[in-house]
């Protein structure tokens, strides 16, 4: 996996300024990290509506864009 700004990433999430694909991007990196179920509950809780929803896979790969 290359280097993830992760911090810069959060920040910008909680900030509003990520658009939907790197919201996705984003959520797709901390579920393959497994970063997403160690951070605080509201992450994990997106990360699983997402794989839920059919936009990312357990394994944290991208299965629908945004459109």
């Amino acid at each position: 996996m290359e280097r993830y700004d992760v911090v810069g990433m959060l920040s910008a999430f909680e900030y509003g300024e990520l658009d939907d694909a790197e919201t996705l991007g984003l959520f797709a990196y901390l579920v393959q990290s497994g970063l997403a179920w160690s951070l605080q509950g509201s992450y994990g809780r997106v990360a699983a509506a997402l794989i839920d929803n059919g936009y990312l896979s357990r394994d944290g790969s991208i299965l629908k864009g945004t459109e």
